[in-house]
This record gives C-alpha cells, sequence and structure tokens, in this order.
C-alpha cells in the first residue's frame, strides 16, 4: 500500500507540474531573469523580401478569401512573394489559383501529403525569410512585419505566430480556444525566458537557410522542423501580434482526428528528437521542452492512469482521504462522460467543457500511440472538417 501511495502522489504531481506547475514556475523566471525583446522600426525600403508559403488540398469553398487575406497584408508587395502549392487537390483549388497571377503556383496530381508539398516548394525559394501558413487561416494584416522584425536579433532562427481559435459555443470550440490561449501565454513566457519549443503550423516563420526537410513520414513536420532550428542553438521567437485565425473543429468527431494526429506525431517526434533531451548539451532547451511537451505526450497521461487505478486499490484501507480523492476523480470523469452525451444531442453546459476537453485530450494520446504503433497514421492524413 505504501507503494501505490507514492505512485498516487508521484502521478498527481506529474499531471499538475504539465498542466500548471510549469506555467507557475515558467512565470515565476520570467519575472526574475526575463527581458522582452525590443525592435527597431525598419522602412518598408529596408524590410527584406519574403516568401509566404501555402499548402492547401481541396480548399475550393476558402481559397479565394485566403489569397486575398494574402493580397491584403501590409507589407510592400514588391518583397512579399506567394507560393501555393495544391498537390493531389481534386476539386476546383487548382483552377481557382490560378486566376491570379500575383501567385508562385505550384501543382501535382499526385497526393503525397504537405511535407513533401512543402520541400517541393522549398526548393524554388529564394527569399531570406519563409514564412508558412494553413489555406484555412486568416492572418492580421501586420502578421508578416510582427514576425519579420524578430530576425533583426540574429539568434533568432523561427518565430512562431498566434493561433486563435473562433468561439462557436459547443464543447470543441470551448475547448480547444480556451487550450490555445493557455498554450498562447506559455508560448510568449517561454520566449522571454529562451525559446519557444515548437511552432504550431498555422503560421510560423524561418530563416530559409535553415530549412531542413524532415523524415518523409513526419506526422507534425512544423514541430520538428522548429525544434531541430532551436537545436542547432537558435531561439525560436513568439509573436503574440501576427495571429492566425480559423474556426474550430465541426465536432469532437472531427476535433479527434486532429488530436490523435497530433498524439502520434509528438511521440514520434520525442523519439526523433531524443538528443534534445540531454540537459548538459542543451540546458535551459531541455527544461523547456520536457516540461512544456515531453511531459504532456508521455507521462501525463499515464500518470491519469496510474493515479485512478492506485486509487481504486487504496479505497480498501477505508481512510476517508482515498474516498475523497476517488470521489473527485470520478466526479471528474462523470462530468467528461455527461458533457460528451450532452454534446451529441446539442445541450451544452458551460461547466462540463473543463473536465470533457482535458478527458478528451489525454485519451487521444492513448489512440494516438496505438495508430504509431500500428503503423496506421499516414503523413496524407484526412482534415478535420471546420465550422463554416
Amino acid at each position: 500500500m505504501e507503494a501505490l501511495q507514492w505512485v498516487f502522489i508521484i502521478g498527481l504531481a506529474i499531471v499538475f507540474y504539465s498542466y500548471l506547475g510549469y506555467g507557475v514556475v515558467l512565470g515565476l523566471l520570467v519575472k526574475l531573469f526575463a527581458k522582452k525583446p525590443k525592435f527597431e522600426t525598419i522602412p518598408n525600403a529596408q524590410l527584406p523580401e519574403v516568401a509566404l508559403l501555402i499548402a492547401a488540398y481541396n480548399e475550393q469553398d476558402i481559397i479565394i478569401e485566403k489569397i486575398e487575406n494574402c493580397l491584403s497584408l501590409d507589407y510592400p508587395q514588391d518583397k512579399l512573394h506567394l507560393y501555393f502549392v495544391t498537390d493531389g487537390s481534386n476539386d476546383l483549388t487548382e483552377r481557382i489559383v490560378r486566376l491570379f497571377p500575383q501567385v508562385k503556383f505550384f501543382h501535382h496530381p499526385a497526393r503525397r501529403g504537405k511535407l513533401s508539398a512543402v520541400d517541393r516548394v522549398m526548393k524554388h525559394v529564394m527569399e531570406p525569410l519563409t514564412i508558412f501558413t494553413d489555406a484555412n487561416a486568416m492572418i492580421n494584416s501586420l502578421a508578416v512585419k510582427n514576425m519579420v522584425r524578430h530576425f533583426q536579433n540574429e539568434q533568432v532562427g523561427a518565430v512562431a505566430g498566434e493561433k486563435c481559435v473562433q468561439a462557436d459555443g459547443d464543447a470543441a470550440s470551448a475547448g480547444e480556444g480556451f487550450y490555445w490561449k493557455y498554450e498562447s501565454l506559455l508560448k510568449r513566457w517561454d520566449y522571454q525566458l529562451h525559446s519557444v519549443v515548437g511552432a504550431a503550423g498555422e503560421l510560423f516563420a524561418i530563416r530559409t537557410d535553415l530549412y531542413q526537410k524532415p523524415e518523409p513520414d513526419t506526422l507534425i513536420e512544423d514541430f520538428v522542423m522548429t525544434m531541430r532550428i532551436a537545436a542547432k542553438g537558435y531561439r525560436v521567437a513568439y509573436e503574440a501580434e501576427a495571429q492566425a485565425h480559423e474556426h474550430s473543429s465541426e465536432s469532437l468527431a472531427e476535433e479527434m482526428k486532429r488530436k490523435v494526429r497530433i498524439s502520434a506525431g509528438g511521440l514520434q517526434a520525442i523519439w526523433r528528437l531524443r538528443d534534445v533531451l540531454n540537459p548538459v548539451k542543451y540546458g535551459l532547451l531541455t527544461f523547456q521542452y520536457v516540461s512544456h511537451r515531453v511531459l504532456r505526450w508521455t507521462l501525463a497521461p499515464l500518470s491519469l492512469l496510474a493515479i485512478f487505478l492506485a486509487n481504486v486499490i487504496l479505497i480498501q484501507t477505508n481512510e476517508w482521504f482515498w474516498w475523497l480523492m476517488m470521489a473527485g476523480q470520478t466526479l471528474f470523469y462523470l462530468a467528461a462522460i455527461v458533457g460528451y452525451y450532452l454534446e451529441g444531442i446539442n445541450l451544452r453546459v458551460k461547466a462540463l467543457f473543463i473536465p470533457l476537453y482535458f478527458t478528451f485530450m489525454n485519451l487521444n494520446v492513448f489512440l494516438g500511440f496505438l495508430k504509431l504503433v500500428a503503423g496506421n497514421q499516414s503523413v496524407v492524413w484526412e482534415k478535420a472538417k471546420r465550422k463554416a
């Protein structure tokens, strides 16, 4: 029983640190040691040339809006070069993009996945900076200028933008929106302390000469690409005023497609980036990487399972503390189950969103692990349907 008590205590500590404790520690470290970055104002004539690269697959419903969004950005048009690639699209996406002469367009009839499409285009990019953004994400007017300014610092090799999920009143959007607001705060503090640990594909920038194609079967190439830039000794900056706005997934079932793929990709990335787990070599980056990413994809979900199973056995001691802990866990997971049921019949209780999304998120880590081990998670993945 004493061993099980330690399993419970250690497991609970890991879960708390992974989701809240690291934020507290990080916030204190930033307050004590970090300095906010300062920038010089760069005249338009001195701004660097930038490649804006968008990979689109069957996006006929939104591709015009995306192109118009790119053309309206507040950046000298002669220095902002648009690259669109639509490999494998079999709807009207290809024909629509060809209508815009301002766009450098690439298309191949075979679909080999986003990573392959992007790599094919990168061989043609000559601009010193490359910004990647998703076809379904609209970026604010000053996004490019706000990202480019970070490269005044020669130590910065990449810049992560801010993902903004539109709240639509359901569990999928509320949970994803809350999660990304917290993630944005952690990313801002991560950068102020040292470096963001991996950028999201909705919007990020790199020095073009630092581009290195990840392995062909990489599932979350944006994360791996930017982590390898950080592992080379560069900082990955964070820019809150470079925003990618998108709708949430259409439903929890659609969101599951994303979360399972991301979880599988995260576990794959931990193995491929295992060298970064060496604190002697990477120091502060290892601390941030383990605290912010590795624990959430490994020990935290396992700890949730361990503390529940340990608690089931520990209540046999009939001590009130273990009964209280069991009641708390049971109520939390029941709230998640009830929230999931009500979501299915379009009845929404906001108080149930957090337990539902937290449970949903960790469950998908186990599902992602199973898909990864079984070899069922392809780089050519089925995209989640977004709300219109």
